[in-house]
Formats: C-alpha cells, structure tokens, sequence
C-alpha cells in the first residue's frame, strides 16, 4: 500500500494531517456554472491560494490543466448524473481507477446517495472501485449522502454519522458529508468514523462568514477539512477564501482572524 500512502500525501498536508479540497465536478450535474467557465483559472486561483487538491473529471485534465503556476493534488470523480434526469440521485460510474492512473491523478473520487431508489447499485459500485483502489495503490475519496423518500433532513446527525460510517466500512480513505449544523452534533460523525472526515459546502451560502463559521465548527469537532466547491470558486475571490480558510484548517485561525484575510483582500 506504499503508492497509497504517497499519493495521500499529495492530498492531505503532513502537518495537519487535514485538507482543503476545492470540487469542480458540478459542470456535469447542472452545467457551465459562474466560476467554471474556465476552469484552468479557477485551479491556479484555488491552487495559489494553498488548496490541497482539486477534483473533477476527465475534462479537468484535459481542458482545465496547467502548463504554469502551483502544483495542486488532483482527484477524478468516477460517479455521475445530471439535473436533467428524472432521478438526479442516481449516480453512475462514468470512469476507471485505471484510466485516472494514466491522467495523472493523485487521488479518484465517488458518490453514493443513501436512501435513493438506486442505492444497492451505487454501494455495489463503491464495493468494486475500493477494491480497485486497493489493489492500485489509489486514495478514494467518498462522497456520501443521504437523499430520498425515507431521508427527512439530510443533515440530521443520525444519517450523517451512518453515511460517514458506510465509507470507512466499504474502505475508503476520506469521506466527505454534510456538516450537521454545530460542533457538538458533528463530533457524533467524527467519532463515529475511523477515516479523515471533510464536510461538503453546498448551495452558495449567504455570507462568507456562515462559510468560516461552518469550516471552524467542523475543525473543532475534530473533521479533517473541507471539500467546498461554490462557496469557493464563485466567491469574490476565489484565492482569498482558500486562504481564509486553509488558515483556519491548516493553522488554527478563528473566524475572525480568516475573514480579516478576505477583507484585506477587499480594500485593494
């Protein structure tokens, strides 16, 4: 498992033992969103800014990659589905953890919607890409959500606690969820979970205060990161806000300290 622990330490900082992951998968899900259009920007924004890796898909290499600025992790997502389809919680598998090996990836990433009319297939899929990961030395990454008829709120601390748990039983490496609203409920997903637990960002949030507030309560809790997609690519800055927060992830900043770098930012 040597080439597994190298390629963890391309996506997580040795120090901290945390990560700043910045998704840019969601050009499939709903399109050409505000902050993607170009995605090769966007990456040496977020990669100046200090973020750990990327993620996206095939086309991130193919039409967002650099031939210039800082290096950055990448991670390819195997799963997905779009806004489009009748059942947007379906999520299949559009890639290899082989073929991610030839583009160059550090790290593969896959989504599962627990609760979905098709969850069987998806947890069938996570089976056979962990075992994949496994025998290729590749980190994986789980997305894990609980969407459907049965799931009430999504971010109730009793089926985010279980969809982290799903992930490390099934053999992931990281497990991204839905942050459960306070430290005190969110320490219930961590201590629950043996692997590094990042929370997602979600729908564009109305302050980038509630964005620091979120990621410091998660760090507090003991979570491993973040892997926040447009509260990051579609802020002002999409540079500032990785450091504002990559302070408060990696160097323990408070959210006040993180949002005087945003506001430093603003006065030029």
């Amino acid at each position: 498992m040597i080439g597994k622990k190298v390629r963890m330490e391309r996506l997580i900082r040795r120090e901290t033992g945390r990560s700043v992951i910045v998704p840019m998968d969601h050009g499939v899900s709903v399109g050409p969103i505000e902050g993607l259009i170009d995605m090769g920007k966007t990456v040496n924004e977020v990669a100046e800014g200090g973020a750990n890796a990327v993620l996206g898909h095939l086309g991130l290499p193919l039409h967002g990659h650099r031939g210039y600025g800082k290096d950055i992790g990448l991670i390819l997502h195997l799963s997905a589905s779009t806004s489009l389809n009748s059942d947007p919680n379906e999520k299949v598998l559009v890639s290899t953890v082989e073929r991610t090996i030839k583009m160059g990836a550090d790290g593969v990433s896959i989504h599962v919607n627990l609760g979905a009319e098709t969850e069987g297939r998806m947890l069938q899929d996570f089976g056979t890409i962990s075992l994949s990961c496994m025998e290729w030395g590749m980190p994986l990454l789980a997305m894990m959500y609980c969407r459907g008829d049965k799931i009430k709120n999504q971010y109730d601390v009793k089926v985010v606690k279980h969809a982290a748990r799903v992930a490390a039983e099934l053999g992931a490496d990281m497990v991204k969820v839905n942050y459960t609203g306070s430290p005190k409920s969110f320490e219930q997903v961590v201590k629950g979970c043996s692997i590094p637990v990042l929370i997602a960002g979600g729908e564009r949030m109305e302050t980038d205060e509630e964005v620091l507030e979120m990621v410091r309560g998660s760090v507090d809790a003991g979570g491993s990161g973040v892997s926040i997609g447009r509260n990051v690519f579609q802020a002002k800055s999409p540079k500032k806000m990785v450091q504002a927060i990559c302070a408060i992830v990696h160097e323990g900043a408070n959210v006040k300290q993180a949002m005087g770098i945003l506001k430093s930012d603003k006065k030029k």
